[in-house]
């Protein structure tokens, strides 16, 4: 994962963007639903993470830890694809990458949880209280974020408009900012390489998109655009 962050940073920064969202675009074969494909693309890191924690370790003192990675995907995998309103279709190569991704890691977080952190690891200790209070303003700013979107646009209304409110009062990805924030939270709570390598990743794949996001918003809101917005990190970037 780790050496895949910087190639695909890399790649996304200099201009390449998923096709899916705003930039969905035709040249990637079979497009899927997007409840479908938000449904089934995430939920596996869910279960797969769950099977190798549980099957080694059913109780532990790494249960607050593996409830809010699993609390991420319950949201992402389950809730979000229903409460999105429509969604532009997403192409099925884009889909299989995340599902395969989700699935790798999925695996790793598990087997790093199951075999590699003690059964006596202490939660409560300063650097997991921390992480876990960062993990926690990022997952329910995700939240937050995701509803803003979606309730940008009443029923039967088109068209993008500026998104206000939690994170977008800062940066033009608040939702991207979140899940970053959320995943370093994480990473510093577990204290391990596995995490550590999905905050990097995290990174490196969301903050291009909210560069794009962001030119996107200057270039067609122009002077409408709050000028004090940043892309992706508050203040910095």
């Amino acid at each position: 994962m780790i050496g895949t962050a910087v190639p695909v940073f890399l790649a996304l920064i200099a201009g390449i963007t998923a096709p899916y969202g705003r930039y969905v675009r035709s040249g990637w074969g079979i497009f899927l639903n997007a409840r479908v494909a938000w449904l089934t693309q995430e939920i596996p890191s869910l279960i797969v993470f769950v099977v190798m924690l549980f099957l080694q370790h059913p109780l532990s003192a790494r249960t607050v830890l593996s409830g809010a990675f699993c609390a991420h995907y319950v949201y992402r995998s389950i809730v979000f694809p229903f409460i999105i309103r429509g969604g532009k279709p997403t192409p099925l190569s884009v889909w299989a990458m995340s599902f395969v991704f989700c699935i790798w890691n999925g695996f790793i977080q598990g087997w790093c949880f199951a075999r590699q952190m003690t059964s006596d690891t202490p939660v409560w200790n300063p650097r997991v209280m921390v992480g876990l209070a960062v993990w926690l303003f990022g997952w329910l700013n995700v939240m937050r974020a995701d509803l803003i979107l979606i309730n940008l646009r009443k029923p039967g209304e088109s068209g993008y408009k500026i998104p206000h409110g939690g994170m977008f009062n800062f940066v033009s990805a608040g939702n991207y900012a979140s899940e970053i924030c959320e995943w370093s939270g994480f990473a510093l709570a577990a204290g391990t390489l596995p995490a550590a390598a999905f905050a990097m990743f995290a990174f490196c794949n969301l903050s291009p998109r909210g560069h794009h996001h962001h030119r996107w918003y200057r270039e067609k809101f122009k002077g409408e655009y709050p000028a004090s917005r940043r892309a992706v990190i508050p203040f910095v970037w």
